[in-house]
């Protein structure tokens, strides 16, 4: 008769290292320790995967109530983080964790979210209303775009310090979520498996981006040589 052999686990440190093995005795003192919270990076030799230790059944009971998905901010569930075009392509493990580290702000209708110049120091997300970027000159606004559901902005903030290139203000009564570049900074010491396809989705959306513009700034070009404006 086989003898069953009981599951080894190894966790991922602030250290960025992966801590173990050891099998249920050993994470439970880790989790007695502090090593281990609902959202350390836990791997099962047996399932051959990494995932938060409150998405493990067998570590859910020793990590309390703060180890399910009641937790997670304002009560959102992974189909509605999905909603969000930036995080479309994360699996339900992934963004429950993604969940630990995201703040619901709500902003007033006409309120200002931030202004040119403020310090770049979180990316939002839209998850209901719309907010639009403006800047003025001359006590003129103008509109440089609106954002509505499913829309991000302020990646950049999340991976350079700077400043902000404009004002955010609501259009409506608007619900966001706010990523902060702290809270991105512990994703990628404490959170490896979701760090690296969250990079990957910012790093596309500003590459798009980028593209866009210089897609627009050369129709641009080719209509004032159109019209004899410039000459090159």
């Amino acid at each position: 008769m086989e003898t069953q052999t009981a599951p080894a686990y190894r966790y991922w440190g602030p250290d960025l290292v992966a801590h173990g093995p050891g099998e249920l005795p050993a994470i439970v003192g880790w989790i007695r320790q502090g090593r281990v919270t609902p959202t350390t990076w836990v791997y099962r030799d047996d399932a051959k995967a990494w995932r938060p230790a409150g998405e493990w059944p067998e570590l859910k009971p020793l990590l309390g109530p703060r180890g399910t998905a009641a937790a997670t901010p304002a009560g959102l569930t992974p189909d509605q983080l999905r909603r969000i075009k930036i995080f479309a392509d994360l699996d339900n493990t992934q963004l429950l964790a993604l969940l630990n580290y995201l703040e619901p702000v709500e902003v007033r209708q006409f309120s200002t979210l931030f202004r040119k110049g403020d310090p770049g120091d979180a990316m939002y997300s839209v998850l209901a209303g719309e907010v639009r970027a403006r800047e003025i000159s001359e006590g003129k606004e103008t509109t440089l775009f609106t954002l509505t559901v499913g829309d991000s902005f302020g990646e950049l903030a999340l991976l350079i310090e700077g400043e902000r290139a404009s004002d955010i203000v609501a259009n409506t009564d608007s619900k966001l979520l706010r990523l902060p570049a702290t809270a991105f900074t512990r994703i990628i010491h404490e959170a490896p498996p979701l760090a690296a396809p969250l990079l990957l989705a910012i790093s596309r959306t500003l590459a798009h981006r980028a593209r866009s513009l210089g897609d627009r700034l050369m129709n641009d070009l080719t209509l004032a040589q159109a019209a004899g404006g410039i000459s090159v």
